[in-house]
């Protein structure tokens, strides 16, 4: 690689010069007018999304117009002392010299204004209110757009103490406070209530940022930006990328922008970088199944998530596939919000995260599992998979109610503990596709062995029609699938009855299809 090539970026913000990006992600006209309008409003995206590289690009653009002074700041770094205000406010002022420099350079009198207080921490609590009155009265002809990046890092007192300051100078602006403010963050705006109690306190936080029709959020990827985006690399390079390839990148990744190019990466800059070989399908399946293996940063920021009772009480209920309790708006607009699940409806984000959330879930049961899978191999090396589940049987029965205990997914907790067997014996030799959503009552789970291919279904005993309707769906999904080989795991969560009553063994005939019934 040249030292001036171009590459999918993974970590931190674009930079244009040195990665492929997709520009405008944003609709300028509709932030134009919310300016011209004087809103403050909320602009949220999970993280790593392109939120900050699509703003800063939004920022340079209004500054070029000449009609608005626009600087973009971030308050991650409030991160480790949010409770102290003083601190707080010291970082913004230091993040606003900063910006001032590099989007506003010309802005002398700002800049010597924040030199003076910082050096002197001639600054009180309501430093920033004080400052950004003194900012937008020094030119009144051209109004301040504020992008404040990061600003869910905040919370108690220091939260509620900066969107008052923004409230007070609201109703001055723009001659003598800010014409619009933007807050950008992971969270909508709705989610900030949740860390207050007080009726003051939620006032503050829904004013002036009342226009709640008007939070904005980042779209994904559509598969034209997917073409687009390695597009930029064949056209520097000359690699190209079938269009099976793009296709199944879009699939996989449902346009989630780090996805997107982080298996651009590992396809282009790690497996293949000979740049006369395209990249197919294939290449890409590989570089998906390093990232699962690897699971960088994004991922692993994204499954701690996963502890948390509000992400947990969804994703639990999810995993398990079953009807579920109903759930609370806020909940399931804060998972949203994280990025785990769909926009569009209640399912998990894309096959990607399917794939790793189940993995990290069940990882520490699968790390103590004693299994090896040559004990379920037959002589040819091909998978004994009736070997296998009565093996799982005879584990689950020994381990499964202690094991279950230490799961903080419930519902879930037999479907992980057979994908953390199935894991510790497959892992390496072949490949496990699972599917679940909301309200289906089942999980399907597809088996990939040298030239083998069979499914499994689990579902929990609910009654007489279990059986039939897993039966039933057992066979659908082998048609589905053009597996051969079809079993059907039934769960019976009832601690009344006996093991012996629980476990049991048949095979049944179901539209010409031979399928293996296990009760456990």
């Amino acid at each position: 690689m040249s030292k001036t090539e171009k590459f999918f970026n993974t970590v931190g913000a674009i930079n244009p010069q040195k990665h492929y990006f997709i520009p405008h992600r944003l609709d300028w006209n509709q932030l134009t007018d919310f300016i011209k309008k004087e809103y403050y409003f909320v602009l949220h995206a999970p993280r790593q999304s392109g939120k900050t590289t699509a703003i800063i690009e939004f920022v340079k653009y209004l500054n070029q117009k000449e009609n608005y002074r626009a600087i973009y700041l971030s308050i991650e770094s409030a991160r480790k002392k949010t409770n102290d205000m003083l601190h707080v406010v010291q970082v913004i002022l230091k993040q606003f010299k900063d910006k001032i420099k590099i989007f506003t350079p010309h802005e002398t009198t700002a800049l010597l204004y924040l030199e003076k207080i910082i050096k002197e921490k001639n600054y009180e609590e309501s430093g920033i209110y004080d400052f950004l009155r003194f900012w937008a009265e020094e030119d009144k002809d051209k109004p301040l757009v504020i992008f404040f990046d990061e600003f869910d890092v905040l919370a108690g007192d220091s939260l509620v103490t900066l969107l008052s300051q923004i409230r007070t100078g609201y109703t001055d602006r723009p001659e003598h406070f800010p014409q619009t403010i933007c807050l950008v963050g992971v969270r909508d705006l709705r989610d900030y209530k949740i860390k207050t109690t007080e009726e003051k306190d939620l006032a503050i936080l829904y004013s002036p940022f009342n226009i709640k029709a008007e939070s904005l959020t980042l779209p994904d990827f559509s598969l034209e930006n997917v073409k687009n985006l390695y597009g930029q690399h064949t056209q520097e390079t000359g690699q190209v990328f079938t269009d099976e390839a793009i296709q199944y990148a879009f699939e996989q990744t449902q346009g989630q922008p780090w996805l997107v190019n982080a298996l651009a990466y590992q396809a282009c800059f790690r497996d293949v970088q000979d740049r006369k070989i395209p990249i197919t399908k294939e290449i890409v399946e590989k570089a998906k199944e390093a990232l699962i293996k690897r699971c960088d940063t994004h991922m692993d920021a994204l499954l701690d998530r996963l502890d948390e009772p509000r992400v947990r009480n969804i994703m639990d209920i999810l995993l398990s596939s079953s009807e579920g309790p109903g759930f609370s708006p806020d909940d399931l607009q804060y998972v949203r919000d994280l990025g785990l699940i769909s926009r569009a409806e209640i399912r998990i984000a894309n096959p990607i995260y399917q794939e790793i959330i189940p993995r990290a879930l069940a990882y520490t049961r699968q790390e103590e599992i004693m299994q090896e899978i040559v004990w379920y191999q037959k002589k040819d090396g091909l998978l004994d998979v009736a070997k296998l589940l009565t093996g799982f049987t005879r584990f689950y029965r020994e381990n499964s109610e202690v094991w279950l205990e230490r799961f903080a997914y419930k519902e879930a907790g037999p479907h992980l503990l057979l994908l953390a067997f199935l894991q510790r014996i497959i892992n390496g030799g072949g490949k496990i596709h699972r599917e679940y959503a909301l309200g289906r009552k089942r999980v399907d789970i597809r088996i990939e062995w040298k030239t083998q291919s069979f499914v499994i279904e689990l579902k929990v005993n609910r009654g007489k029609d279990t059986l039939v309707q897993g039966l039933e769906q057992t066979a659908s999904y082998m048609d589905k699938t053009g597996s051969l080989e079809g079993h059907l795991v039934i769960f019976d969560r009832n601690s009344k009855k006996s093991w012996e009553e629980k476990i049991y063994h048949t095979t049944e005939n179901v539209e010409g299809k031979t399928i293996e019934v296990w009760g456990m």
